[in-house]
């Protein structure tokens, strides 16, 4: 896509020449300022104005856009520290990292000119132009200033990730700049998918699409070698171990090669998870160890240098990352960063010249039949592995070294999911009915969200009591949007503070939506390593509490308190009970979010098998401290497989110790009280049962009224399907002439597919059904009574017309027709002796001429002769040939010559 002709770099508060010194895409830098310079300030009434504008920079990783975009759109722009620069980046780490390296370019302290925020951290000012965030803050801040204001222009980097909250800020900023003529938006995206966002930055759906900046590769000569291991990489249940030890072994052999040429190499090794990450560097660092004991053996020479291996996933700490994701130190230690994709396009790696990639992501999945969404191990995208490979050849010729072998990275899908097709839309439902379009109605979005998941998102949000009747958001919906947490866990961050307490409360709130690991799946153990300070995200979880106890300060203060607690609220509200100790505060806050999570302990089951209020089963991981509790609060569970699942197919990933006075509190309204009534061995049985969602806590015997008993049965009869009736000729052979009804007329006639007979059951069976339930017996119903209460009138005085039950043939014979199968499109069939059909010319025609009869013509022995729905053809050519092969064979019956005059007959010539 052309853009305008070059303009000159504009000055103003960044010096673009010193901060893009190096950098590839300074190259491009007069393109994007052509394009800017229509946006240019114009002084209206002592302020600045500009045109909106928007514009889509396309550049591979490691060009340098993420540093130069931002400082040449608020030269450009005229921005101020009144009017300045927004930038999201998707993850903290890198929002971190690239305000860092701009205000160290810049020669400013950050903070100053140039400044950051994410959850929890600010580092910004009354002076800040250029401020990087997070998209989830940007969502935040739009709530509350929907106009943007005092914002020149809005720069989203890595758009091609398809992270949820970019896709939703996509949608909203294009209703912005409807609304603001003055704000420029600008998206990146290092893959070669730009001309899709320049259509969605069209000013209009009859707009023409943003103009497109490109820029050339930055990346030097690349090596690729292909290292497969002889183990799978995964298994039923998950990701070999045998499979992380060959990516440890495969990095530790090339990086010690690679530091044979080059000292300054460093490494990075690219796993799906955090625990395959620590995993991974805890065998790198227990080789180096080994190796470096006297008279070791193995496959490394003690008097290689040693080696700093350090960590990169959400789960260590801010100062971890940053040393991660920063240059090695002045005479430092080479480095091996084992990273989650994290690392994989928002960040440059400074020493960086091998990657090591084990073709392995986590991406988020919804199990819609289980109720589940979770990360799922899967293929890494081709998109996603170049870019991973390309982090070797940024700053000089690397080697990048897959795990896998070639055909495995060919058939990978070409891109990741985009996560709104895959993730589980609570929080985004209720932003978008907070901003007033709910299900995102209106907005241009890069994927709209699935109908299923969006649907279900709504269910729970109306539970919540966050969504009135229209979909909008309450004045609750609202106040839990402004909770940097799941909808669910902002509410019972809101319920369960009167019984908890404010502090502790937000402690398992902060907790629960954070990205700590809990250690056997026990939240109490994490809870208690975060307040003791062991757990490496105790700092950013201590900062996650006091934000939270300060939001249910104002709440309270608001009256959002008492709007939660109202009966009409939601699931949670009314009962709350007495204050709950502190050993049960966690179990009592998660229940409060997650009610159809609460589980029980089942008996007798192999494993220890939890079975959900939600109906799922799910495992215990083994040696979890929570072992032998019947009653769990879950947090997380997600898909699974192997010992640990127990046979279920999920297992748990957190939960907190629940008694069942309090998994009764929490669920209320999920408790039923009814009778159950069940039909096996020809038996109607009932129990009075006392359940919470799909756990039964208590069943005694208790009589069954009749429509009991006839539900019962029409179960039985649903769940077993039409086989368990018996089928009599007669009612066989009328439901088939029924379907060919129903398939060459339709309506009124009935479906009588199994489907739509067992979905009809009342309607046709119901007397029988009732009679079944008092005793009599399955098998001796007849079913051609009840199917006739199927047929419409006035239509049914005609079926023997149309569906005559037999044929007569010239013989004077009426000959059975015999239906196709219910579930067959074929034809009627008529299996006649050839010689009671001789004079019959034209072939009989069903259903008002639109079905022929097909003819299997028999021998005297009735074996078949010929098959033909067109008997006249038949008469003329091949009956010739079957009468020369037949007549010695039968000479007691007749053959004649001419078939058309001859009398037809069903018996042999003597008796004619």
């Amino acid at each position: 896509m052309s853009t305008p002709a070059q303009a000159e770099i504009p000055g103003g508060p960044f010096n673009i020449a010193t901060i893009g010194q190096g950098l590839v895409f300074a190259q491009s830098l007069p393109d994007l300022a052509a394009i800017l310079k229509g946006a240019g300030p114009q002084r209206t009434n002592g302020g600045a104005a500009h045109e909106s504008l928007s514009a889509v920079v396309q550049a591979p990783p490691g060009t340098g856009k993420t540093t130069l975009v931002p400082p040449l759109a608020a030269n450009a722009l005229g921005a101020t520290a009144a009017h300045r620069v927004l930038v999201t980046a998707p993850r903290r780490v890198a929002v971190r990292s690239a305000a860092r390296r701009l205000a160290s370019l810049d020669g400013t302290a950050l903070g100053g000119k140039v400044g950051y925020t994410v959850r929890g951290e600010s580092h910004s000012s009354a002076e800040t132009i250029i401020e990087f965030l997070t998209p989830g803050i940007l969502l935040r801040r739009l709530l509350h200033d929907p106009g943007l204001e005092g914002v020149a222009a809005v720069i989203l980097d890595e758009v091609h990730e398809r992270g949820l909250d970019t896709d939703l800020l996509l949608g909203l900023l294009g209703e912005v700049r409807q609304l603001r003529s003055d704000l420029t938006l600008i998206a990146m995206s290092a893959t070669l998918d730009a001309a899709r966002f320049a259509e969605l930055l069209a000013a209009d759906d009859a707009g023409s699409p943003a103009p497109v900046v490109d820029c050339p590769s930055a990346l030097f000569p690349l090596e690729i070698r292909w290292a497969p291991s002889a183990q799978p990489r995964m298994d039923q249940r998950g990701i070999t171990r045998s499979f992380l030890d060959h990516v440890a072994d495969t990095a530790a052999t090339a990086h010690a090669a690679a530091l044979s040429v080059d000292p300054s190499i460093d490494a990075l090794v690219f796993a799906p998870g955090a625990w395959e990450v620590s995993y991974i560097a805890n065998r790198l660092r227990s080789a180096r160890q080994h190796a470096a004991e006297p008279n070791s053996a193995g496959p490394h020479d003690s008097a290689e240098p040693s080696i700093d291996v350090l960590e990169l996933h959400g789960q260590v700490s801010a100062r971890e990352q940053d040393r991660a994701v920063s240059a090695r130190e002045p005479g430092g230690l080479p480095r091996i960063i084992v990273s989650t994709s994290l690392a994989e396009s928002s960040l440059t790696v400074p020493g960086v010249r091998l990657v090591v990639d084990s073709g392995l992501s986590r991406e988020p999945r919804r199990d819609a039949a289980r109720g589940m969404t979770g990360l799922v191990t899967v293929s890494t995208s081709r998109a996603s592995a170049d870019q991973r490979a390309g982090r070797a050849a940024r700053l000089g010729p690397g080697t990048v070294v897959r795990c896998y072998e070639q055909k495995t990275f060919a058939a990978a899908p070409a891109h990741p999911m985009p996560e709104i097709a895959v993730a589980e839309l609570s929080a985004a439902a209720l932003l978008l009915a907070c901003w007033g379009a709910p299900g995102g109605v209106g907005l241009r979005l890069p994927t709209a969200p699935p109908a299923p998941a969006l649907a279900a998102a709504v269910e729970i949000l109306g539970e919540l009591g966050a969504l009135d009747a229209t979909g909008h958001a309450t004045d609750l919906g609202r106040t839990l949007a402004d909770i940097p947490a799941d909808p669910r866990l902002a509410r019972a961050l809101l319920d369960g503070a009167p019984v908890v307490g404010a502090k502790m409360a937000a402690e398992i709130v902060a907790l629960v939506s954070g990205d700590g690991r809990a250690p056997g799946a026990d939240l109490s153990a994490l809870l208690s390593g975060m307040r003791s300070g062991r757990d490496p995200g105790s700092h950013r979880w201590s900062q996650a509490v006091r934000r939270l106890e300060q939001l249910l300060r104002k709440d309270t203060r608001n009256g959002a308190t008492d709007k939660a607690a109202s009966p009409a609220a939601g699931p949670s509200a009314g009962a709350h009970p007495r204050k709950v100790s502190a050993a049960e505060g966690v179990g009592f806050v998660v229940g409060l979010a997650f009610p159809d999570r609460v589980a029980r302990l089942v008996e007798n089951a192999a494993g220890q098998q939890y079975l959900l209020s939600s109906g799922t089963r799910a495992g215990l991981p083994a040696g979890s401290s929570l072992t032998g509790h019947e009653w769990l609060a879950v947090a997380e569970v997600s898909r699974a497989q192997g010992r640990d699942a127990a046979g279920t197919g999920a297992i748990i990933r957190s939960a907190a110790p629940l008694d069942q006075q309090h998994a009764e509190t929490v669920a209320a309204h999920m408790l039923q009280d009814s009778v159950v009534a069940t039909f096996s061995n020809g038996k109607v049985s009932g129990r009075r049962e006392r359940r919470l969602g799909a756990i039964v806590l208590l069943s005694t015997p208790a009589k069954a009224t009749p429509a009991q008993g006839r539900e019962a049965v029409a179960s039985a009869v649903a769940k077993e399907g039409l086989g368990l009736l018996a089928w009599s000729g007669a009612a066989d052979q009328l439901r088939r002439r029924l379907a060919l009804l129903h398939r060459e007329l339709g309506a009124p006639w009935p479906d009588v597919s199994d489907a739509a007979l067992l979905q009809r059951l009342p309607d046709w069976l119901g007397p029988e059904l009732e009679s079944v339930a008092a005793g009599k017996a399955l098998s001796s119903l007849s079913l051609s009574d009840p199917l006739r209460r199927l047929l419409p009138w006035p239509e049914a005085s005609r079926l023997a017309e149309l569906a005559p039950e037999t044929l007569a043939v010239p013989s004077g014979s009426n000959i059975r027709i015999e239906y196709p199968e219910v579930s067959d499109d074929g034809p009627p069939v008529a299996a006649v002796k050839l010689q009671e059909c001789f004079g019959l010319a034209e072939t009989p025609r069903l259903v008002n001429g639109r079905v022929r009869v097909l003819f299997h013509l028999l021998s005297p022995a009735r074996r078949p002769l010929a098959v033909t729905d067109d008997l006249s053809s038949f008469w003329s050519g091949p009956y010739s040939q079957v009468r020369a092969e037949m007549r010695g064979r039968y000479p007691r019956h007749p053959w004649p010559a001419d078939p058309w005059s001859a009398p037809a007959t069903a018996k042999v010539k003597k008796r004619m």
